[in-house]
């Protein structure tokens, strides 16, 4: 069970364990959904349109992209900015679930509401993913910015990215895209603990009769369920952040065809509903749906497998 639930057998299990399971679970996903985020994050940037109709348009399907970055940069490119990316995913895992563990039990303490509500799982959600994403985004404007430049490389190694931007930029310009992500995350990661926990009373009432045995297929499906809502509910403000994060990085991505600059994240949404109008807002969601299916469903997965390991070598132990 994610969130507290003092009707539950308690897993009894302490905060660091909590937070290592976290951790674990977004290594674990990170791996797995590298080559899918990198060519999201390509979409995003792209200001041609996805079409195959536009000839100045480097991408305009997920195999044609895959296909394309496999020719030009070999396949590691399919984990550009990876190392970040796992500092981002460890980091993130670790602050979110113990942050979303604490809220929750902090609201059943207080009595004020039931925690196990899909409405406190939204709120706790939220607020969860804003205190993580406060602690990770500099690494996340990193991965970003691995991800999204092309050859020859503008940043050899990360000591090498952060020293550049340090000099260049500021120590703001860590923080680029911040506001965006701060409105996107708090509706995406309080859908996502919401629809999770909504789907599992769901599937538990529909095959009743399972119980157990489908408890790791249940984790996995109701986590990708909940991460195909989320995404899709929250996508335009997810572009919107990875267009700002790229900003003074033009450079970098002259190979991949047109570059704009924007001055905050209502510039941003005028130019690209006046440019590339309304579809312009979802580039990128096919891949971004497929991420988000496997990876929600792989973190609450895993997430929930090592809380019960945990569980498990307690009392093993005694």
């Amino acid at each position: 069970m994610v969130g507290y639930d003092p009707k539950a057998d308690s897993r009894n299990i302490s905060s660091f364990e909590v937070a290592v399971a976290g951790s674990v679970s977004g290594f674990v996903t990170r791996v797995l959904i590298s080559p899918l985020d990198v060519i999201k994050i390509r979409f995003q940037l792209q200001i041609e349109r996805l079409s195959r109709g536009d000839p100045s348009a480097k991408y305009h399907g997920i195999l044609q992209a895959a296909r394309q970055i496999l020719q030009e940069e070999g396949p590691t490119a399919f984990w550009k900015g990876h190392v970040p990316a796992q500092f981002l995913s460890v980091g993130y895992g670790a602050v979110q679930f113990l942050s979303f563990e604490m809220l929750t039990e902090l609201v059943h303490r207080t009595g004020v509401h039931d925690a196990r509500d899909s409405s406190v799982h939204f709120v706790c959600g939220g607020l969860s993913a804003c205190v993580a994403t406060l602690a990770v985004h500099p690494v996340d404007v990193l991965r970003t910015r691995f991800a999204a430049q092309g050859e020859p490389k503008v940043y050899k190694t990360l000591r090498d990215a952060v020293a550049t931007m340090y000099k260049a930029e500021g120590p703001l310009g860590f923080y680029k895209g911040l506001n965006p992500t701060l409105i996107a995350v708090f509706p995406y990661a309080g859908f996502q603990f919401a629809f999770y926990n909504s789907l599992k009373r769901l599937y538990e009432w529909a095959t009743p009769a399972e119980g157990a045995k489908s408890e790791n297929l249940k984790n996995l499906l109701c986590g990708s369920g909940a991460g195909v809502i989320s995404k899709t509910l929250t996508y335009p403000l997810d572009l919107f952040k990875k267009r700002l994060q790229v900003g003074g990085f033009e450079q970098a991505r002259a190979a991949f065809g047109q570059v704009r600059s924007y001055r905050g994240l209502l510039d941003c949404a005028r130019q690209v509903l006046r440019e590339e109008g309304v579809p312009g807002f979802f580039k990128g969601l096919s891949p971004s749906l497929l991420k988000a299916a496997l990876s929600t469903g792989c973190v609450f997965f895993w997430y929930e497998f090592f809380c019960d390991l945990f569980h498990r070598m307690r009392q093993a132990h005694g």
